[in-house]
């Protein structure tokens, strides 16, 4: 069993703690119908990302404001869809096993989406959170995880990050950061290792700092 050792662990949430893939797919395939698109091709994009990001890469040069408002309406959509969303098999015992240690949830959702969402998945909000509205760039960029690490006051270099996408994993590599790649779409993206979903990890901590045993 690989072990990676910590003081703080950054917490991705849809695709790493929270299962929206259903809901993501209903609301990024009709948005994709609307312009035009291959939904095959979208859903290669979005997930992780911030929506205006996504539409940036998938219509460039469409005006910034228009994703922007196309964005703000699909969060709506997404907060009143909860159909479907579960927890990642184990999430709730990860969760439960961080009592005391410091983590952050780190998510390209904002405030009502992400407090929908871990609440239809039956999951308890971290007292520290970096939502949307919380940052000025979207994942990769590594904003969101460094301010995570510095809202907990631990150096990026002793943080762990939890994620599942493409756009996440970058994001907690470029912050300096190791990477545990959670479920079927982190190992095409060079994570430091990769597990199938949470009860393949164990959390153990001491005066020492953190212990993350990977099955």
């Amino acid at each position: 069993m690989p072990v990676l050792t910590a003081r703080a662990l950054l917490l991705d949430m849809d695709g790493t703690l929270v299962n929206s893939d259903a809901v993501v797919e209903r609301v990024w395939r009709r948005w994709a119908d609307a312009h035009g698109l291959d939904g095959d091709e979208v859903m290669k994009v979005v997930h992780g990302r911030q929506g205006y990001a996504s539409m940036a890469l998938l219509l460039p040069g469409r005006p910034v404001h228009l994703n922007h408002a196309d964005n703000a309406r699909m969060l709506a959509e997404e907060t009143a869809d909860m159909d479907g969303v579960v927890p990642v098999p184990g999430a709730p015992e990860f969760l439960a096993s961080l009592r005391g240690v410091p983590h952050a949830l780190v998510t390209s959702a904002d405030v009502p989406l992400s407090t929908a969402r871990m609440a239809a998945a039956g999951l308890g909000l971290p007292d520290v959170r970096v939502t949307a509205e919380s940052v000025g760039a979207s994942k990769p960029d590594p904003e969101g995880f460094l301010k995570g690490a510095a809202e907990l006051g631990i150096a990026p270099a002793e943080c762990v990050v939890f994620e599942d996408s493409g756009a996440g994993i970058a994001a907690g590599r470029a912050a300096g950061m190791r990477v545990v790649g959670v479920g079927p779409r982190a190992a095409a993206h060079g994570p430091d290792v990769v597990v199938r979903d949470l009860r393949q990890v164990r959390v153990e901590a001491d005066d020492s700092g953190v212990r993350i045993h990977v099955a």
